[in-house]
């Protein structure tokens, strides 16, 4: 139109786009009619994608494949979420270095010094986890994205996200491999549920169309790159607290069983990593670098909400509602076997009695 200058949508591509946390910043900015939205993945996904995105089906895996498909292409920000170790961190810098004017990494809080020395986590503390591989391969990312920051002006954005959930599923801190209906199942069915530790320990947990609102304001933000930034809510509960929620949104008795998780963790030694490495320690993340970054920034669904918001959906999609009768069988056992443990340990210790 004549008299008016309309400035062109700016051009963001997003590789995956459609898991936990990427599928609500795909949907926030497909409705924002400042970002023209490109999805880079197999095309394996199982949530829909908003009408106006477009989608290069490939696999970021296959970096000669990826390159040709990307080859004319310019983004004014790039953002990943399938990135894991150092390897894929070097290849995603060869794709994308002089190509794109901002790359957004997603990393983790599982990254800091783990178990932390205060339960007061800013950006700027050591990073140090040895329980956890994810953490450890994460750590490693950063590093190779700081050193191209340094020596190849790469425009990296680090984003480090806690705990965060879709409305598909809902967070325990003890869970079936399947998810969490089997926990849900049981608090139905009356049984107690598993709850490591003894539930004190504070946790932060996010909603992702909360965590979408902090991102899309990072992206095409020039004061975001170089800088490493929490997203999270600021609402912090314990795990008792928040399986109580759940308990009280189903309209069932919460029944907690108390086992200690060095004692899970021995038994079971494949959620170890979870929970020694992440789950076991209070944690409460400082957010104020990115409510600098991002001013209007707040998380407004709380956890009560989300699990009234994630009940409805799961009731409603059998999809959501996977049987997992070994983890039901291994609950009670383990329950079994701790109880009888206790027992024989009131009897044979008298002292204090």
């Amino acid at each position: 139109m004549k008299g008016k200058n309309v400035m062109a949508a700016r051009k963001i591509l997003l590789i995956g786009g459609t898991g936990t946390i990427s599928s609500a910043i795909t949907e926030k900015l497909a409705k924002d009619p400042a970002w023209e939205v490109t999805l880079f993945n197999r095309g394996k996904h199982g949530v829909s994608v908003p009408e106006n995105v477009k989608v290069i089906q490939g696999d970021i895996n296959d970096e000669a494949a990826a390159a040709e498909l990307l080859k004319d292409s310019s983004w004014d920000c790039v953002g990943e979420f399938v990135v894991y170790r150092p390897d894929q961190a070097e290849r995603d810098i060869r794709l994308f270095a002089g190509k794109t004017k901002q790359y957004i990494f997603i990393s983790t809080c599982m990254a800091y010094n783990t178990p932390p020395s205060t339960p007061f986590i800013t950006e700027g503390m050591l990073q140090k986890n040895e329980y956890s591989v994810y953490a450890k391969d994460k750590i490693a990312c950063e590093q190779v994205y700081l050193k191209a920051f340094r020596e190849l002006n790469f425009p990296i954005t680090i984003v480090r996200p806690s705990h965060t959930y879709s409305l598909r599923s809902i967070p325990f801190s003890l869970e079936s491999p399947k998810g969490s209906w089997p926990v849900i199942k049981r608090m139905l069915e009356g049984k107690p549920i598993i709850q490591p530790g003894d539930g004190s320990s504070l946790w932060v947990i996010t909603l992702n169309e909360d965590f979408a609102k902090g991102y899309t304001g990072l992206v095409g933000n020039p004061h975001a790159i170089g800088e490493s930034v929490h997203i999270t809510t600021d609402e912090v509960l314990t795990w008792d607290q928040m399986a109580q929620t759940v308990a009280e949104a189903l309209n069932v008795p919460y029944k907690p069983y108390y086992i200690p998780t060095d004692v899970i963790a021995a038994l079971a030694p494949g959620v170890a990593e979870g929970l020694n490495g992440d789950k076991r320690h209070s944690v409460i993340y400082d957010n104020s670098r990115l409510k600098k970054l991002v001013p209007d920034y707040c998380a407004t669904v709380t956890w009560r909400e989300g699990v009234r918001r994630a009940l409805e959906v799961i009731m409603a999609d059998e999809r959501l509602r996977p049987e997992d009768p070994e983890f039901d069988n291994w609950c009670d056992t383990m329950i079994e076997v701790y109880d009888k443990a206790l027992a024989e340990a009131k009897e044979r210790c008298t002292y204090l009695k």
